[in-house]
């Protein structure tokens, strides 16, 4: 029993201490999830724009729900400077397209179901992912990875981090 529970407390923190080690300046992780009306998503479908990943904790919760109309609310910003946006939780499908049919959401959620993309980008957690964004350009590259999310704001910071990343500034 005791090298049972051992085992299991070395698992876990060692998952943490591996997890998370995504370095800007190198490609992002490849994907392939689906979206809340089963369509296929990979990262590679975006090469040629700025894309924001965002993960979130679950769909219809109140964080959440504000988080996501923030970017909402931005949206058309967004489509301005060329920024796709995805949301990834461990939601299924359908509780997703409850989520954006319900909130008046422009852009898609995947459905991280079997946790291995939150793994690749080091936000996997217990039972939720943890709120962390990703910022990736034309490339495909991780300009910036936003640990800590403050929901209030982060519409806002997003573009304001892109914008600093521009070449032209």
């Amino acid at each position: 029993m005791f090298f049972k529970l051992i085992f299991k407390v070395i698992l876990i923190f060692g998952t943490f201490a591996f997890a998370g080690n995504l370095v800007e300046g190198n490609k992002a992780p490849e994907f392939e999830l689906k979206d809340q009306n089963g369509k296929i998503h990979k990262l590679s479908d975006y090469l040629g724009k700025k894309l924001v990943i965002y993960f979130f904790v679950r769909a219809n919760t109140p964080p959440c729900k504000k988080q996501a109309c923030g970017l909402r609310d931005q949206f058309k910003q967004y489509k301005e400077s060329n920024i796709s946006i995805l949301g990834i939780s461990y939601d299924p499908l359908k509780r997703l397209k409850s989520f954006k049919q319900k909130n008046d959401i422009q852009f898609d959620f995947l459905s991280d179901s079997e946790k291995e993309v939150a793994k690749s980008y080091g936000v996997d957690r217990f039972f939720f992912s943890s709120r962390k964004t990703f910022l990736i350009d034309e490339n495909g590259v991780l300009i910036r990875k936003i640990d800590s999310v403050d929901i209030d704001k982060h519409a806002d910071e997003i573009l304001a981090l892109f914008d600093s990343k521009s070449p032209t500034k």
